[in-house]
């Protein structure tokens, strides 16, 4: 039995954020989860396909957050629970169906885990996605430890079905990443019977329907509104002439600024769970008789704003501050120290940081791609071929480490999806080639647009399509292109070579990158073409070596190592940079090795140079 499925104990499970989620649904009977995977959301989605056979639950790994939603919300109206995850990024891919499905509403419960990235420590960007709970009309709940994550899980749940409309359950990196205990309670026995009931003039969203439905929003919103002044997620605790008003993980490093700075007889603090709609008159409420009060929030000023119209509006003379004036910053993730500044700051409390202990700064270890994979040949053959001169635009997935040197191999990005139509855009301004870099599973996600795109406009492009048969960036999930299951069992397979085809692109390559000499001779030809108007796609196909070494338990049988005739020109580094490859330098020698812990056995830096050759691992 799965930890997750534990029947109800006195005990308590170590769980992280993302699992006390999973939890959460579970002890709430979500029977259907959809989600593409995005860290730091990606546990929830791994851990229901884990338990799903077991409880009983429909799992997929939909082809985008967009479609995910799609598919979770039709469980919805039909009766059925269900949840969808997604990071911060992802609710962009999915606003569409979002922002008018708060209008159609749901008939079972519906939760919307949204996983914000504060200090972007795996995005690209830092969006503070609070203001589409705003935006939508939805509410939305914030968790601060795991704990608070499963028991609010079960309360959107609720809230949800109550008002028949989907909850946001917004939580950050923090948040879905630490491991706390948590209580487990019952798990149900029965699954709901799905029934879908025909009303086209509340579920077809045309004009007509949509004014009415808009109004019958704000109506909800006037409901729960009431419901977020009654919540006992929003709480208050101490005493005194000073407040604080919080939310998320950032309540955790208020108590523990309070408490070591010694202010738990002087500081009143808010915490507020049932973030909206904003609970006005308990802002109300706790800002009476105060005299300062600063708002303690990662990203952006959503509750400093709406205190502050609270206060105006309720004719208060209390000063409110957070963002600005060398207070709580604006950018990244928050932490006691800085929070800790900011009130001394604010109250002008006498308060010195604590000197810390001089150590060795450790020695940087910038991300990479892994040895043997890919994707580095991929990139050291079209550098070849293509060199300095071509416009490299490329797409999010462990592909985007290009960037890095020596590969030197990204010079745009913007969004998943994106290479593919930026690439058409600089092939109609710029006279130099264009070659664009996608994944496998972000081809599937958002790049089949802008390749029916670019064919349609004679788009001057070369496509390549990093084809590793996983989604490897985030944990090896599968998308529709993989041929094996993540059990290692064949799978359904949609056909790259058939969608590019059929969007219509007519020149179409698939090499192994792993063979660098047949793969630049494809990239000479396709050159050669490129002289005409039109699309190229090279599929450039070779598993993850570690997903591969995963689901086949293929043995390895050669390492390389670089022998005596090595003239150390260290092409090798400048140009493929593999990290098993070692610079030695000592006094008395200089010279090139190579990791045989590291090394995959690709060959891929053999077939570049005469001096490394391979050698049989003794079994």
């Amino acid at each position: 039995m799965h930890e997750l499925l534990m029947p109800k104990d006195d005990r308590k499970q170590l769980l992280l954020g993302n699992e006390a989620i999973v939890r959460g649904a579970l002890e709430g009977n979500v029977r259907f989860v959809a989600a593409y995977p995005g860290t730091p959301s990606s546990e929830i989605i791994d851990r229901f396909y884990q338990v799903a056979a077991e409880a009983e639950v429909y799992v997929e790994y939909s082809v985008n957050e967009k479609v995910s939603m799609e598919t979770a919300c039709a469980a919805a109206v039909s009766g059925v629970r269900s949840l969808c995850s997604m990071k911060h990024v992802g609710l962009n891919v999915a606003a569409d169906a979002f922002m008018t499905l708060a209008y159609v509403g749901v008939k079972a419960g519906m939760v919307i885990v949204v996983a914000d990235d504060p200090s972007l420590h795996s995005s690209q960007n830092e969006q503070d996605n609070r203001y589409y709970a705003k935006m939508a009309g939805v509410p939305m709940l914030e968790p601060a430890t795991p704990e608070e994550a499963k028991a609010m899980t079960l309360a959107a749940l609720d809230l949800s079905e109550k008002y028949q409309i989907p909850v946001i359950l917004r939580t950050t990196t923090r948040v879905n990443h630490c491991r706390a205990p948590v209580t487990l309670g019952s798990l149900p026995d029965e699954s709901p019977k799905a029934k879908f009931t025909k009303d086209p003039f509340n579920l077809v969203v045309v004009p007509m329907v949509g004014r009415k439905l808009h109004l019958a929003l704000l109506e909800k919103l006037q409901k729960l509104q009431k419901e977020a002044e009654e919540s006992p997620l929003n709480h208050s605790t101490g005493d005194g002439r000073w407040g604080v008003i919080t939310s998320g993980v950032s309540y955790l490093y208020v108590l523990d600024a309070v408490r070591e700075l010694g202010l738990t007889d002087r500081v009143k603090i808010l915490r507020v769970g049932f973030s909206y709609p904003h609970p006005r008159k308990t802002i109300a409420n706790f800002l009476q008789g105060l005299e300062k009060v600063l708002v303690v929030e990662e990203l952006e000023p959503f509750l400093e704003e709406i205190v502050k119209v609270v206060a105006q509006e309720e004719g208060l003379a209390v000063k409110i501050a957070g963002k600005g004036g060398g207070l709580i910053p604006r950018a990244f993730e928050l932490d006691s120290a800085k929070v800790k500044q900011a009130m001394k700051t604010f109250w002008g409390i006498a308060y010195e940081a604590p000197r810390l202990f001089s150590v060795p700064e450790l020695p940087q270890r910038p991300p990479n791609l892994c040895p043997g994979c890919p994707h580095r040949a991929t990139y050291y053959s079209v550098k070849k071929v293509f060199g300095e001169e071509a416009v490299y635009p490329t797409d999010i997935g462990c592909y985007t480490l290009g960037l890095l040197p020596p590969l030197g191999m990204a010079d745009f990005l913007i969004c998943m999806g994106s290479s593919v139509a930026t690439a058409g855009g600089f092939s109609k301004v710029l006279d130099q080639p264009v070659v664009a870099f996608i994944g496998d599973s972000t081809f599937f996600h958002g790049g089949l647009p802008g390749l029916v795109n670019a064919v349609s406009h004679d788009h001057r492009i070369l496509l390549v399509i990093l084809d590793n048969g996983t989604t490897a960036m985030t944990g090896h999930q599968p998308h529709p292109g993989v041929e094996l299951t993540a059990e290692g069992k064949k799978a359904p397979k949609v056909s790259l070579e058939g969608i590019v085809r059929g969007c219509g692109a007519e020149r179409v390559v698939t090499v192994n990158p792993l063979q660098t000499q047949k793969t630049q001779e494809a990239l000479e030809q396709i050159r050669n073409q490129m002289k005409d108007p039109g699309v190229s796609v090279l599929i450039s196909k070779s598993p993850c070596p570690l997903f591969e070494r995963r689901m086949t338990h293929k043995k390895q049988k050669v390492v390389f190592k670089v022998d005596a005739s090595c003239d150390l020109c260290k092409k090798c580094l400048t140009e493929l940079g593999c990290p098993a490859f070692v610079w030695e330098q000592t006094p008395t020698r200089e010279c090139i090795q190579i990791n045989a812990a590291l090394c995959s056995g690709c060959s891929v830096c053999a077939q570049m140079c005469k001096s490394i050759q391979p050698e049989k691992i003794s079994t």
